[in-house]
């Protein structure tokens, strides 16, 4: 009976230790799902912010921060850009073009876009025709703490 008891005794201090085990991994599982689980809400919530959501905002906006990422790159412009609204645009299809002149005469052209459906906008400058920036998401002083 002695051993039996034993025997006993110790399958159940075997089976609590595997209880706590399970207990401590069940709960470390359930914190790294909600870890990830947040991380991508946060990602999905983050991405959806276009810089610019008007039309009117993006016209504003587009010749300084082109010129300032310009003017990172060396090229200086002869005098401020001038933008325009490109045909098809609407409330959530932005289009801006901005034109203008480097300071050694070369042309500049600049094209900015903002879609609201996939939150993502995208700029091109072409200097002399040849590209400077190729399909950017930001520009000059709005890629502080960003990728462009």
């Amino acid at each position: 009976m002695d051993i039996r008891r034993k025997a006993v005794e110790l399958s159940r201090r075997v089976v609590g230790a595997n209880r706590r085990r399970a207990l401590i991994l069940g709960s470390a599982g359930v914190l790294v799902l909600a870890l990830v689980g947040g991380g991508v809400a946060f990602l999905l919530a983050t991405r959806g912010e276009l810089q610019y959501k008007t039309q009117s905002a993006l016209r504003k906006a587009l010749p300084v921060t082109a010129a300032a990422e310009l003017e990172k790159r060396g090229v200086s412009l002869s005098s401020p850009l001038k933008c325009r609204d490109l045909p098809g645009w609407t409330k959530s299809k932005l289009r801006v073009s901005c034109t203008g002149t480097t300071s050694d005469q070369k042309s500049v052209e600049v094209l900015g876009t903002g879609e609201e459906k996939t939150h993502k906008s995208y700029y091109t400058i072409l200097v002399d025709g040849r590209p400077v920036v190729e399909n950017a998401h930001c520009l000059g002083p709005d890629c502080k703490g960003r990728q462009g």
